[in-house]
């Protein structure tokens, strides 16, 4: 037999009507609170202010957002952001990539193609013949395996005399290549003397593509063993010499390759 429930009171009904409406409402609440937190940040704070928020996020990052989404893409690769980014990248270095200079190119395609770039090591003539070279002779580099252990490598002491690198007497010697394979000095070099001088770039390469050796080569001297610094500057020497690429990063256009080079 069923047990009959009480009658509730007018004031206890509306009691629960009220309890009710208040559970449906909190629901409601919690879904709506739920919807907006998974809601695309970009449609909940705009174009603009996620802007501001990119730019607060490293470069690796913002690339990584442009993969979110076709939106997000236009936004994170804007040329407002990027040129931000490509200032930061490009200050204190030595050389700003020609390729990252050319007419038309988005910002984000000019950061990637700087990075790129500044990891190369293989220098080719635009390289060479792009920039000024300061060159000095070497005091002392080393020992070289053919040769006593007593016998130490160096430029001879009368060259070095006429070096006012080490005399202190001006400012460092320099040394300029050309895209036809010649090299040439500053008028009235003592070093220098005149004489006609040819240089070439010599690279090797295993199967797998990867460089094997990479060098260049003045006339019939020593090869040049090639490096690249952190400012993206060169530096080339050998036992007896080295150059260094004088910066120029107010120089028009950019230097160096105006494509890829692996």
């Amino acid at each position: 037999m069923a047990l009959r429930q009480p009658d509730m009171t007018e004031e206890e009904g509306d009691g629960r009507v009220v309890e009710v409406e208040e559970r449906v409402r909190k629901k409601g609440k919690k879904k709506e609170e739920e919807e907006e937190w998974g809601r695309d940040p970009l449609e909940v704070f705009g174009t603009d202010l996620m802007l501001r928020i990119l730019n607060k996020l490293d470069a690796r990052s913002v690339a990584l957002s442009s993969l979110v989404s076709r939106p997000w893409h236009l936004v994170a690769s804007s040329d407002t952001l990027w040129s931000l980014k490509c200032e930061e990248l490009w200050s204190g270095k030595a050389h700003i990539p020609r390729m990252s200079q050319v007419d038309g190119l988005s910002k984000f395609a000019a950061y990637s193609l700087s990075v790129m770039d500044g990891k190369r090591t293989r220098i080719t003539k635009y390289d060479l013949s792009d920039h000024a070279w300061e060159f000095h002779f070497s005091k002392v580099h080393g020992f070289h395996h053919l040769l006593p252990r007593h016998v130490l490598l160096a430029a001879p002491e009368y060259w070095r005399n006429l070096d006012p690198y080490w005399k202190g007497t001006g400012r460092p010697m320099r040394r300029y290549f050309h895209l036809d394979g010649s090299q040439s000095a500053d008028p009235g070099d003592k070093v220098w003397g005149g004489h006609e001088c040819c240089y070439c770039t010599v690279t090797s390469s295993l199967e797998d593509g990867k460089i094997r050796e990479h060098y260049v080569r003045i006339n019939r001297w020593p090869r040049l063993c090639v490096s690249r610094r952190q400012d993206w500057s060169w530096e080339m020497k050998n036992y007896l010499c080295s150059y260094s690429s004088i910066r120029d990063t107010d120089k028009p256009g950019g230097t160096g390759p105006l494509f890829p080079v692996m």
